[in-house]
């Protein structure tokens, strides 16, 4: 009698190619207990004739039970898994930012001083965040800076500060984080958060304009709103610490 959970899959398998989706596709429905007919497509051609015979437009393929499901993403879809809306805005690339950070500056800030919980930690946090922040817009200065035109109002009045603005907050970061050069770090840090929260609030809040951050890169789908605001806020509430803490510490 043959298994009712059976699946046949169809996947490109290449000597200079080995589909990746395909493999997922394979993963998920092992993983959900389907008996899988693995069925190669080893050629250009192969594939091809594949694709015009089901009139699909991509591979794998996956049928269960002789009911064509379709690729990787719609076997997510079938087993009830999230799938990814691409088109959708998203907070979760920052959040994860900031926890990765927070955790970095946490383990740091523990071998620098043998406790769990200190101030430095805290500084830490905010300065690793602007160095990672200022690195993911770095890989493309030119798409982050167009993004940055949305709504920067420095940077649409003096375009060439879309470009500054990545190398200004990767050079406070570092500076913050070293502790050293406080003359620089401070009104760097000032400047460009204070004119950035300034443009945040006005273009979200004031204007009610639906926006993506170009927080993380020009790339991003991160809605501008608040966690846009609170980067900005951090880099003011740190030069303001700063200046501070000589004379509370």
């Amino acid at each position: 009698m043959k298994n009712p959970r059976t699946a046949t899959l169809y996947r490109m398998v290449m000597p200079d190619h080995l589909c990746p989706s395909g493999l997922k596709a394979k993963w998920l429905l092992e993983k959900h207990g389907y008996t899988i007919e693995d069925h190669h497509l080893t050629t250009r051609e192969e594939t091809d004739a594949f694709k015009q015979k089901h009139d699909v437009a991509t591979t794998p393929q996956a049928w269960i039970n002789g009911e064509r499901i379709g690729g990787y993403t719609d076997l997510r879809a079938h087993f009830g898994n999230p799938v990814r809306d691409k088109s959708k805005t998203t907070y979760t690339p920052v959040l994860v930012l900031f926890a990765m950070m927070a955790l970095m500056a946490l383990a740091a800030a523990f071998v620098t001083t043998g406790q769990p919980i200190t101030i430095l930690a805290a500084e830490w946090f905010v300065s690793f965040s602007m160095c990672a922040l200022a690195y993911l817009k770095l890989r493309d200065v030119e798409s982050f800076s167009t993004m940055f035109l949305n709504y920067d109002l420095l940077a649409r009045r003096w375009v060439p500060y879309g470009y500054i603005y990545p190398f200004a907050e990767g050079l406070a970061g570092v500076l913050m984080t070293a502790h050293i050069l406080d003359f620089i770090s401070i009104p760097v840090a000032l400047f460009i958060g204070t004119i950035g929260a300034a443009s945040v609030f006005k273009a979200v809040y004031l204007d009610k304009r639906e926006l993506k951050c170009a927080c993380v890169g020009g790339d991003s789908n991160v809605p501008l709103g608040f966690v846009s605001l609170t980067e900005n806020l951090f880099m003011i509430g740190m030069a303001l610490w700063m200046l501070a803490k000589p004379a509370l510490i």
